[in-house]
């Protein structure tokens, strides 16, 4: 069988917010409110701290094993996918490097701005809904307090009264029971008793008219403080609703569960990670280390006959002496191949076909025209006549 609610003890009683002066827990609600809020603002400042320190450790970690991983004899796929993680990391800090300022410039801000907003200040006097608070409550349960204190008085005066009567029973009680009091004592002892208990009476009188009064008054007081207490509510509830939306929104910014840069850092090194592929990996290898490397075999190397620098001054000076012109030019064949290290040099591969149209200088340069048109020189020993 379910116990009965235990009664509330004295103690908790005399600690009810209808009792004098209790009102305060209330009044200062307000003041632990703003300093829940200055908490609030110190706890993700500390947590912002936390996340800019995890970006940094993020980025050094990342930094120190990129330089080790490029040196290490990882190919191909495999050290894509290694590199890949690298690449998470770095964007991963950029994501806690963000929350941390969200939650410095954003969220903090919003909640100090909104502080000072909601807690103006009297002058002297403390927060404005404090004091205002306070005035209220006091000037609703002054007059109530007043009936109270009257009341505690009458009872307190009510059961020193009672104390006498029982007091002087006692006295008429042992007077009657002992039989060398006289009659006349034990008259004397009545009429004291007597007497004692009409003055009890007046006292207990007294004593209910005052609690009627208190009575009587109660739901005036009850209604004027609740009507205070429930403005007091509603400033707290903003404040709760306002608080709420807070965390939320710092839970939006730490709950990277959800953030889809995440998901796709994490997609894209699954993607990478899955897409290692040995059979690859071993085809690059052997390309680029093993049997399927290009190899110059051993063969015969034509001998190429050296070149003389060409000195362009030199020849410059010959030409404006009179240096002959080939009419229409000889066509000629390349013997070797010749890249050309000046813009006026020609080049050209072995087998080629173009037109001489100067003669061979003393220091052994030609000047010719390729099928595309371009002129320039050329050495001479590199190439024949053509048939």
């Amino acid at each position: 069988m379910a116990s009965l609610p235990k009664e509330p003890t004295q103690d908790a009683k005399r600690q009810s917010f209808w009792m004098p002066g209790n009102y305060v827990r209330t009044v200062h609600r307000t003041e632990k409110s703003f300093q829940a809020c200055n908490d609030i603002v110190a706890c993700f400042n500390e947590r912002a701290k936390v996340e800019k320190q995890y970006a940094q450790q993020l980025n050094q970690w990342s930094n120190k094993w990129k330089t080790i991983v490029d040196s290490r004899p990882l190919y191909g796929s495999l050290m894509r996918a290694w590199q890949c993680f690298f690449t998470s990391t770095e964007r991963l800090s950029a994501l806690h490097s963000s929350i941390s300022q969200s939650l410095t410039a954003e969220e903090g801000d919003r909640v100090k701005t909104w502080q000072k907003e909601t807690f103006p200040k009297k002058l002297f006097c403390g927060f404005s809904e404090s004091h205002g608070n306070k005035t209220s409550f006091s000037r609703a349960q002054k007059p109530w307090s007043k009936k109270l204190m009257k009341l505690e008085k009458a009872r307190v005066a009510y059961h020193k009264s009672c104390q006498r009567e029982q007091n002087a029973l006692d006295k008429e009680k042992q007077a009657n029971e002992n039989p060398q009091t006289s009659p006349e004592k034990k008259q004397k002892f009545l009429e004291s008793r007597e007497k004692v208990t009409e003055d009890k009476e007046k006292v207990r009188e007294r004593y209910e008219k005052l609690l009627e009064d208190v009575t009587s008054y109660t739901p005036r007081y009850m209604e004027e403080m609740e009507a205070i207490f429930e403005q007091s509510q509603e400033e707290e509830r903003k404040r709760i609703s306002f608080l709420k939306q807070a965390f939320l929104s710092i839970h939006r910014h730490l709950d990277i569960t959800n953030n889809e840069s995440v998901k796709a850092v994490y997609s894209e090194l699954h993607n990478t990670l899955m897409s290692i592929n040995e059979l690859d990996d071993l085809k690059w290898w052997k390309n680029n280390n093993g049997p399927g490397m290009p190899t110059d075999w051993p063969k015969i190397n034509e001998w190429v006959p050296p070149i003389k620098k060409l000195n362009r001054k030199k020849r410059e000076q010959q030409r404006k002496d009179g240096r002959p012109v080939m009419i229409g030019g000889v066509k000629v064949r390349a013997m070797y191949d010749y890249v050309g290290e000046e813009g006026d040099e020609l080049s050209f591969k072995a087998g080629e076909v173009f037109l001489k149209v100067e003669e061979e200088d003393d220091q052994g340069w030609c000047r010719g025209v390729l099928s595309g048109g371009k002129e320039g020189f050329y050495p001479a020993n590199y190439v024949e006549v053509a048939e």
